[in-house]
């Protein structure tokens, strides 16, 4: 009885040895193959493009194929997707919108069956060129980055998928060294944490990034926010949390540069670990970087270079949250101005906004390293990429 009893003890000990070895994200994404794949893109300036593009995308077999234009509107440069899955929101980068100095923000709700979008309503962002937009947790409010107006605001979402009144709005103040791209605030991305308690926003025209309390019962944002400050003409653009919450890492635009933080998250201070290079040494040319990204596993950390047309591979220590250079990778493109890794971790999905095309990588999961599928989708100035479950 004794030895039928070890056996038991052991099958058990096995199998929760083969689960833990299962990379972070992974499990969360293994209940979905099916998606749909959205597209934002630029539409003005002699571009080809209308607006947003559909496809759907088979994870278990990597087959993805085209469903044409999902939605016609202009300058839809960054999406979100409601985290009930039935309703996209996408900023529509412009300077004037109804007469107004600001931009637009859309809200669609998704047909899963075409994968077609329907307008519910605009509204405007309260700021020239909105750029960057994400949902909060609770799914009731939407935060969008305007970058020439400087400023974030905050937006009611509805039951029905429309976007409500403004809830909270922020004016940034100051400018940076460089008289060309910092004369005043261009505030880039806006993030929250994983417990929906802070939202941080990078300004590229400050060389900061703001750590703004958020109240989600309200939809509002305290006007002291913490501040972490960047070399001086770094120009800090995107934002990504290590999974566990522990780091944070923000890519600098004008440095073409990555830095490391600490992350209190009961305070949603950073404290600065180091900053590195997106560039390898033997770079000499002129580039700015765009995209930043961790693997669900929470292994490894991607950035993306436009002049050096490449995706930037790094490893990062899990006890100290730093960064090692893997490799940097050609996105068999020009202009890298986005990427996404898709559910589950296993491809990159990389936008080569000048190039027009969209080219898909497969990504090791032991070394992080990326090698080209082949597959490439020829879409007219593509700037973001968002998934969205089916099944």
């Amino acid at each position: 009885m004794k030895s039928i009893q070890n056996c038991f003890k052991l099958l058990i000990l096995l199998f929760a040895s083969l689960f833990s070895t299962v990379p972070a994200g992974t499990a969360a994404a293994a209940g979905h193959n099916k998606y749909l794949v959205y597209v934002g893109t630029y539409t003005e300036d002699g571009s080809a493009s209308k607006g947003i593009y559909a496809y759907r995308f088979d994870r278990s077999t990597g087959a993805i194929a085209s469903l044409g234009l999902a939605a016609q509107t202009i300058n839809p440069s960054f999406l979100a997707v409601h985290p009930n899955h039935r309703f996209l929101y996408a900023v529509n980068e412009v300077k004037n919108y109804a007469g107004q100095n600001s931009g637009a923000v859309s809200a669609f709700a998704i047909d899963r069956a075409t994968g077609k979008l329907t307008l519910l309503n605009e509204v405007a962002s309260k700021g020239a060129d909105p750029c960057y937009i994400t949902i909060d947790k609770t799914g009731k409010y939407v935060l969008v980055a305007n970058y020439s107006g400087g400023s974030v605001a905050v937006f009611s979402v509805l039951e029905d998928g429309r976007l409500g009144e403004a809830s909270a709005f922020v004016q940034h103040t100051g400018h940076g060294p460089n008289p060309e791209r910092q004369a005043g605030p261009h505030a880039h991305s806006i993030d929250l944490s994983p417990d929906n308690r802070f939202a941080i926003v990078d300004d590229l025209g400050l060389d900061e990034t703001l750590v703004y309390k958020f109240d989600s019962a309200k939809g509002s944002l305290a006007t002291d926010p913490m501040v972490a400050k960047a070399d001086p003409g770094a120009g800090p653009r995107h934002f990504a949390f290590q999974p566990n919450g522990k780091f944070a890492y923000v890519i600098d635009e004008m440095e073409s540069a990555v830095e490391a933080f600490l992350y209190d998250a009961s305070s949603g201070a950073l404290r600065p670990l180091r900053t590195i290079s997106t560039l390898p040494k033997s770079f000499s040319g002129r580039n700015t970087a765009a995209e930043i990204q961790v693997h669900p596993s929470g292994k490894f950390l991607y950035a993306s270079n436009r002049g050096h047309d490449s995706i930037a591979v790094f490893a990062i220590d899990a006890s100290e949250g730093t960064l090692t250079p893997v490799e940097y990778v050609s996105t068999k493109g020009k202009s890298p101005r986005h990427f996404e890794i898709a559910p589950g971790g296993s491809l990159l999905f990389a936008a080569n906004e000048i190039s027009d095309n969209l080219v898909i990588f497969r990504i090791n999961p032991r070394s992080g390293r990326l090698t080209a599928t082949g597959k490439v989708l020829e879409l007219a100035q593509p700037v973001c990429v968002k998934f969205v479950p089916l099944d």
